[in-house]
């Protein structure tokens, strides 16, 4: 069961297409970013993922092509993307440790607070919450500009400030959506009963 209204059971869907274009952008943008170091390519990577993130989920409700894969799919890459954005980072020394801590620890707290209870009542995800995508977006958006501020060109430095602006306002707006679905599990475990596994 999802947490969201669904179209269709296809699998291969536009929709899900561009999430699984997505998925694969996540290797070849830390190939990108660690291997080579060519950053310029590595930022239109993330770019791209941001921009299909966007428009997976504009064409399935315009083309009625919501799916339960595309429901898990979806923040499946968002969160990957992220994962994987300040993790590179971290590795080439551009974004401090502790920040990576509060990324990783908000999916740690949501993971075993609420994922066994859902699971439970057969719920493979919550309702995607606006300050949830607000967040993801900002993040997406933080880390390019954060890249291309490694540097001490005026322009670099104009990049650094706009995109570690951008990164502590989609981290606030990040841990916000974190209370939110706390609050929206906690709501979904009291109501509904656990599934009988026999």
């Amino acid at each position: 069961m999802s947490g969201e209204p669904h179209d269709t059971d296809k699998i291969l869907t536009i929709p899900n297409i561009l999430s699984l274009i997505r998925l694969c952008g996540v290797p070849l943008f830390l190939w990108l970013l660690l291997d080579t170091q060519n950053d310029v390519w590595a930022v239109v990577v993330l770019a791209v993922g941001g921009f299909t993130d966007w428009l997976d989920g504009k064409l399935a409700r315009v083309l009625k092509q919501r799916s339960r894969l595309g429901q898990v799919l979806d923040p499946v890459a968002d969160r990957l993307y992220i994962f994987a954005a300040v993790l590179g980072l971290l590795i080439r020394g551009i974004v401090p440790w502790w920040w990576m801590s509060l990324l990783v620890m908000r999916e740690l707290l949501l993971l075993f607070t609420l994922g066994p209870g859902l699971r439970k009542r057969g719920f493979s995800n919550l309702p995607v919450h606006f300050i949830g995508k607000a967040a993801t977006f900002l993040l997406l958006y933080a880390f390019p500009c954060v890249l291309l501020g490694n540097g001490v060109a005026d322009w670099q430095i104009g990049f650094r400030i706009f995109g570690w602006a951008v990164a502590i306002w989609g981290t606030c707006l990040y841990w916000w959506s974190a209370l939110l679905y706390l609050k929206q599990g906690f709501e979904v475990i009291k109501r509904f009963p656990v599934l009988n596994s026999h």
